[in-house]
């Protein structure tokens, strides 16, 4: 053989070790969190600030006695850092039973190749993803109206029930929306269905928040009052849903619309500007009026959820009441007691410097928390229908 074939065999051995170097490298980085006792871990289908996401499949899926759906997904943390997800989990416990509410199927830790001991969330798999991606397929072009009006009615009776069992949401963005097929004949093929709810917190849950700089979310969706006064309450999740509702509509980010600015622009645009988002002219009649309830600045005259179900803008759809997607009739694991894991100091949830300012990646924005958020344990939590029936019985009386 010549010179120049050994240099070719001595090119494709050097591949060969490339790519089994690559592969060696995915199945670690794979099963860096480890495989649960009746699970294993996939692809990663997306990371964000507190967690990645994965994709799961069940390892005996034909079994009879399983409670939990064949394909999952699983956001995993180092247990040290898990937290959020943590808090998560309650939340979704405590709001579970909504069919646009991304479903939650229960906790795990798993133990990976490097000894490394993870927090695992069990959740309902969206896999239409995101709708940030749906966004971004279209380009600048924007979502079909029709479309939008769909999703826009979902994520409001979400919403509005996460509202009536007493949760902000706080960080309402097309990333953390997931789209879910549908199993029926309707309008669309998706349904869009709410999820990440780590920086969820109780409706006026602390009164001294007001003098912390700290907020929850991201920049392009706090309303003003959460930038100027660090409030955020169910009006500030109004806000957010008509910049998501803009967004689908244009295929533009609110405030990135004539310019790329930075947070620091964004929020001096929100809170100190006094400036009100551009409704577009060659929108439909019902999507500017829509558009107006959610972006007025005052939080006390901003439509609620309940007020935009019967807006002109989402009336009129084809109704999936009641319509659940077939999760194969499995067994919710949250009617079985699971594991809390003890990872907090002084009973407060240990997070790394990251968790509390990050920057994303994808849209250069920051998210925000407070250590101060105080932990409500599911005894001190009132049922999800008794809470309802006492809001119906307030607005009886006020009526």
């Amino acid at each position: 053989m010549g010179e120049e074939g050994n240099l070719v065999q001595q090119g494709m051995e050097s591949k060969k070790k490339m790519e089994v170097k690559g592969n060696m490298e995915l199945k670690s980085t794979v099963n860096e969190f480890g495989d649960g006792v009746s699970w294993y871990r996939g692809k990663v289908l997306g990371k964000g600030s507190y967690g990645s996401v994965y994709l799961a499949n069940l390892k005996n899926p034909k079994s009879k006695n399983r409670y939990l759906p064949s394909v999952m997904a699983v956001k995993s943390a180092e247990v040290s850092v898990s937290g959020t997800i943590q808090k998560e989990r309650e939340v979704l416990n405590n709001i579970k039973g909504c069919p646009y509410v991304i479903r939650c199927f229960g906790d795990e830790t798993t133990t990976g190749v490097n000894g490394i001991m993870a927090y695992n969330l069990l959740l309902e798999y969206g896999s239409g993803g995101t709708l940030a991606e749906r966004i971004k397929k279209l380009g600048n072009r924007g979502l079909p109206e029709f479309e939008v009006r769909c999703y826009t009615r979902s994520m409001l009776r979400g919403l509005n029930y996460i509202h009536a069992i007493g949760y902000v949401h706080c960080d309402m963005k097309p990333d953390n929306i997931l789209l879910v097929p549908n199993t029926r004949n309707l309008s669309t093929e998706f349904r869009a269905k709410i999820g990440d709810l780590g920086l969820a917190k109780r409706e006026n849950q602390s009164k001294k928040r007001r003098l912390e700089p700290y907020w929850r979310g991201t920049p392009i969706y706090l309303s003003p009052e959460a930038v100027a006064d660090n409030v955020q309450e169910f009006p500030a999740d109004i806000w957010a849903l008509g910049c998501i509702v803009l967004e689908m509509l244009t295929g533009i980010p609110l405030w990135n619309r004539n310019e790329d600015v930075d947070s620091e622009d964004v929020l001096r645009k929100i809170g100190e500007g006094h400036e009100l988002p551009k409704i577009p002219g060659d929108l439909s009649k019902e999507a500017r009026d829509f558009l107006k309830g959610c972006f007025v600045r005052n939080p006390r005259y901003r439509m609620t959820a309940e007020m935009l179900l019967i807006h002109s803008f989402v009336e009129g759809l084809c109704d999936d009441d009641g319509v659940e997607e077939e999760l194969e009739e499995v067994e919710d694991i949250l009617e079985v007691d699971s594991m809390q894991l003890v990872t907090e100091t002084d009973d407060e949830y240990s997070c790394s410097e990251e968790d509390w300012s990050c920057i994303s990646e994808e849209d250069d924005s920051l998210d925000y928390w407070s250590e101060d958020d105080t932990e409500i344990t599911e005894d001190e939590m009132p049922s999800c229908s008794a809470e309802e029936d006492n809001i119906k019985s307030r607005r009886k009386d006020e009526h």
